[in-house]
């Protein structure tokens, strides 16, 4: 990848991760303001020891940090992560968080929760408005059924099945079809014009979730590019050569010779090659790895009829609502796997560079607002989530308040935030040690 694309790709996670970091901080600074509670820090990104830049304004300090790992609002009389003892031996004043009624702590609390969600939803309806969705319908891939690979082939899939539905649910947008494969247990389809009842091993779910191919939709063997050391090229095929026949053997799909043509290994075959009007032949020599070197046409549209779903104004809105809402539910269930081992998810948990690999090397504000609207629905769950340190375990702490009648002490409030510091800190470990094994190695 070019310096250039890395410093694109760069330039789009920062903007997005600040977008989100400041509306989320916004969700708790507003109602903290509402209710009068003073606010003393307002940061993007953290700032230990110094920060990039501050001012303060109306008893606000607001700056950016130097270490892009979030950002934080400091609420005057709140135990949170700057662990402000001192503050907190002094009598509660009436302008702190903690003199507070329940209630306003709890909408300050889960205010910045809030606004992740509603961003996601004005997202997802502001880009159904401009761009609509567009999608190949499971009808056009039944035309000729699906391609899978040696994993999809573990789950009992094969080339040509047809799909009825999945998890026991039919599903229309084929764009849809791996994750809910993932997601399910089991899978029903046409195979040779019979119905096919296929239920799946979740040992196998750790290579799905790997895998990018293991489900895709059948395509011609269109030649559109060759690696540096193509055996095809150096045979005489050229770009936009359409292969046709295997020794003889007339096949209409990519798959059907990525299959066959591994069996060769050591030898030569013979292509058919469609160029143009003219049909000609290749003899080409198949190395050890299997492959002759050919990079292949995926553009759907150019085999498919694709659909466009186009939303007027107010349509877009309850549609970006409920894509938001499928989005968050499909979420929940990928966060699931990571606590089911045998699935072996939890390997696959990125830190900031899976993230910042996500973006387009080329400046792409659909896919760039489509990812930030994900990451606004991903922040949401996570920090909603009974943990110490994240708003959910305040949260959780102020209901207890609300329904015992009884606030936690300030010692108990201290070593749970330790406590969730150091979970926190874990998976942040967990998520980015990943991403240097995969680096690396």
């Amino acid at each position: 990848m070019e310096i250039s694309e890395i410093l694109i790709k760069a330039a789009q996670f920062f903007l997005s991760l600040s977008i989100l970091i400041v509306l989320h901080e916004l969700g708790h600074f507003i109602p903290a303001k509402i209710f009068k509670t003073r606010v003393e820090k307002f940061y993007l990104f953290f700032d230990p020891y110094f920060s990039l830049f501050k001012k303060k304004i109306g008893g606000t300090e607001y700056g950016i940090g130097w270490l892009p790992l979030g950002g934080y609002v400091k609420i005057a009389g709140m135990i949170d992560e700057s662990m402000d003892k001192e503050q907190m031996d002094k009598p509660a004043e009436p302008w702190e968080f903690r003199s507070k009624p329940a209630w306003q702590r709890l909408i300050i609390m889960i205010g910045g929760v809030v606004v992740n969600l509603i961003l996601a939803v004005v997202i997802y309806a502001g880009m159904l408005y401009a761009w609509g969705e567009q999608y190949v319908p499971i009808s056009e891939i039944n035309q000729y059924g699906i391609s899978t690979d040696s994993i999809g082939n573990k789950l009992g899939l094969q080339n040509g099945d047809k799909i009825i539905k999945i998890g026991g649910k039919e599903v229309t947008m084929f764009k849809e079809v791996p994750m809910e494969i993932i997601l399910s247990d089991d899978m029903d389809v046409e195979r040779d014009g019979q119905p096919v009842h296929l239920t799946f091993d979740a040992s196998v779910k750790e290579e799905l979730i790997k895998s990018s191919r293991f489900v895709s939709y059948r395509v011609p063997y269109l030649v559109s590019d060759f690696s540096s050391d193509s055996e095809a090229e150096k045979s005489g095929l050229e770009i936009g050569d359409k292969v046709v026949s295997l020794n003889g053997k007339t096949m209409a799909y990519f798959d059907e010779y990525s299959a066959s043509i591994p069996n060769y290994i050591g030898d030569t075959i013979s292509l058919g090659i469609l160029r143009g009007d003219a049909t000609m032949s290749f003899d080409i020599f198949v190395p050890e790895s299997g492959k002759m070197g050919v990079f292949i046409d995926l553009d759907p549209s150019k085999y498919y009829d694709l659909k466009t779903l186009e939303y007027g104004l107010f349509e877009s809105i309850p549609a970006g609502a409920i894509k938001a809402n499928d989005m968050l539910v499909n979420y929940i269930r990928q966060f699931k796997l990571i606590f089911t081992p045998e699935t072996g998810a939890y390997k696959s948990v990125g830190g900031f560079l899976s993230i910042g690999k996500q973006f387009s090397p080329t400046w792409d504000w659909q896919r760039f607002w489509s990812f930030t609207a994900f990451l606004s629905i991903m922040l949401a769950f996570l920090n909603i989530l009974p943990i110490p340190a994240l708003d959910g375990g305040h949260v959780v702490f102020v209901l207890w308040e609300m329904i015992s009648g009884k606030a936690p002490s300030e010692k108990v409030l201290e070593y749970a935030q330790i406590f969730g510091f150091v979970v926190l800190m874990s998976l942040v470990i967990l998520a980015n040690g990943n991403d240097i094994l995969k680096t690396f190695f």
